[in-house]
């Protein structure tokens, strides 16, 4: 009788050896290889600066209180209130201890693409490195030279407030494995080159659809329900449907959605509020014809209902 016990305890120990060992290989983070960075001509920081308004990282990491003549300090510090915990947007100025100052081309292009940072641990996908993942590396390495013009600020922000288990970012890595792909979420076979043009800017750079779709259990994105809005992740309230179904947006002409996109005025004149008042700010640096893309694609979308808990 012992015997057997013996042999039920081990080979119990054995399987949790086994169970961790497989869950270590799962969750190791992945970067991108050396040789693909490596090949990438020096950034363009002039081309960077239109990748940094329509990756809106101003709209987390800038006070909102900023001069709007001067550049963008990015001392970091919004609070994101959300079922898993309360993130707060880090310092990301050229600071070279309190921000990223000290970051090399690879490391950003890591943290954006894989979400994984210098040192190599998983960072929570609040940032929306699962939009980020979609984009060009020539892109990141733009923005990589705009970023390098911008004023060091001190002082780091506030770490996450996170709860068991979320506090164990290893277990990202499972999410990951779910949720992180590079792949376009949706196809659009024969699309213009305009539409084509705006779905890389809204579901790349721009991750309009981290606010505006519902999300799974796991916290990623229910892609059946693209853009058909969600519950807003940083307090109480809504992010509307914006597919061509929205009673928000739907009866809007391409021409009314680039124009919004610009001034904050919608064909009612009533102007962008919350959340999206801080999102025109940045689509109002972009050109006309990224306006016009953005609006292109966002009535080529297939529309939906509105996402639960959506009510506009």
């Amino acid at each position: 009788m012992a015997g057997a016990v013996r042999k039920l305890i081990v080979g119990a120990a054995l399987l949790a050896a086994a169970g961790g060992a497989a869950f270590w290989f799962l969750t190791a983070p992945e970067r991108i290889p050396e040789a693909e960075i490596a090949a990438l001509a020096p950034g363009d920081a002039a081309r960077g600066e239109r990748i940094f308004y329509a990756a809106g990282c101003a709209s987390c990491h800038a006070s909102a209180e900023a001069d709007p003549s001067q550049p963008p300090r990015l001392a970091g510090g919004l609070r994101l209130v959300t079922d898993f915990g309360t993130f707060v947007a880090p310092n990301i100025s050229q600071h070279p201890t309190d921000g990223i100052g000290a970051w090399s081309l690879a490391d950003l292009a890591n943290a954006m693409q894989k979400g994984v940072s210098p040192d190599g641990r998983h960072y929570y996908p609040a940032f929306p490195y699962a939009s980020y993942t979609r984009m060009k590396l020539a892109d990141i390495a733009d923005l990589h030279a705009f970023m390098k013009t911008l004023p060091a600020v001190e002082g780091r922000a506030p770490g996450n407030e996170l709860g068991f288990p979320f506090n164990i970012s290893r277990g990202i890595g499972l999410w990951k494995l779910v949720n992180l792909s590079p792949a376009p979420v949706l196809s659009l076979p024969g699309a213009s080159e305009q539409v084509l043009a705006g779905q890389y800017l809204v579901e790349g750079p721009g991750h309009c659809g981290e606010c505006h779709t519902p999300r799974d259990f796991t916290g990623g994105i229910d892609k059946a329900q693209w853009l058909a809005g969600a519950a807003a992740a940083e307090g109480d309230g809504v992010v509307p449907n914006i597919t061509p179904q929205s009673a928000a947006i739907g009866g809007w002409s391409e021409s009314d959605i680039a124009e919004y996109l610009k001034s904050g005025f919608t064909p009612d004149f009533d102007s962008a509020g919350g959340a999206m008042a801080v999102v025109v700010k940045n689509t109002g640096h972009l050109s006309d014809d990224d306006r016009a893309a953005i609006a292109a694609y966002l009535k080529a979308v297939p529309g939906r209902p509105n996402g639960y808990p959506a009510t506009q």
